[in-house]
C-alpha cells in the first residue's frame, strides 16, 4: 500500500480491464495508470479518481471495465491464497464456504483501498453485503445508477472460484446518494 492506502491490485486491475475493453484508449489512461508507477506501488488517490472520472464519461464502457477489473481483482486475490486454503474453501460445506468467502471478500476490499470495508450477513442462502469506503462511488454530484460494479463482479467471481453461483444485486449505492453501498448476494446452487 502506498501512503494514500491504495494497493497495487486496484490500479493493475483497472489497467488490465481498460487494455481488454478499451485498447485504443489505453495510452490515454496510462497518463494516470503508468505501468512503472504501478509496479512501484506509487499510484495514489488523485490518479485513480481521474481514471474513474474519465471512465464514467465513456458511457457503457465504465460498467464493463469496472466489472472486468473486479473479476481480475477476485482472481488475483483467490490465486494469492495458499493451495491448501483454496482447496479447503472449495470442499467446505455451504454454510462454512460462505463464511470463508466473506473473509476473502474482506481481504480483497482492504487490498484495493485501505479505507474500504465490507461486511456480509448471511441468512441461509442470501447475504447482505455492506460496503463503505469504495473509491468507485466517490462522486461530486449524485448519479442515476449504482457505480459498485467492480465489487459486485469481484464477489460474483470469487463465488465462482469457490464453486458457487452467486447472483449479486446492487440495492443502494453511495454514488446515488445512499449512506453506503449495499448488495444482495443470493446463492443460486445451494
Amino acid at each position: 500500500m502506498n501512503e494514500a492506502g491504495v494497493g497495487r491490485m486496484l490500479p493493475a486491475s483497472l489497467h488490465q480491464g481498460i487494455a481488454d475493453l478499451l485498447p485504443n484508449r489505453l495510452e490515454f489512461y496510462e497518463e494516470w495508470l503508468n505501468p512503472k508507477a504501478m509496479r512501484d506501488g506509487r499510484i495514489g488517490l488523485a490518479p485513480l479518481a481521474a481514471v474513474l472520472s474519465f471512465l464514467r464519461r465513456e458511457g457503457d464502457a465504465y460498467q464493463l471495465v469496472s466489472a472486468r477489473a473486479g473479476e481480475y481483482a477476485a482472481e488475483w486475490t483467490f490465486a494469492d491464497l495458499s493451495s491448501l486454503r483454496r482447496s479447503f474453501i472449495k470442499a467446505a460445506p455451504l454454510w462454512l464456504r460462505l463464511r470463508l468467502l466473506t473473509g476473502v471478500m474482506q481481504n480483497m476490499a482492504g487490498r484495493t483501498y485501505r479505507d474500504c470495508r465490507t461486511s456480509v450477513k448471511w441468512k441461509k442462502h442470501t447475504g447482505t453485503l455492506r460496503l463503505s469506503g469504495s473509491l468507485f462511488c466517490v462522486v461530486r454530484e449524485p448519479v442515476d445508477q449504482a457505480l459498485c460494479e467492480f465489487y459486485g463482479s469481484a464477489v460474483r467471481r470469487l463465488g465462482e472460484l469457490a464453486g458457487l453461483e452467486l447472483d449479486v444485486t446492487s440495492d443502494r449505492c453511495r454514488a446515488t446518494g445512499a449512506e453506503r453501498c449495499t448488495m444482495t448476494l443470493t446463492v443460486r446452487q445451494p
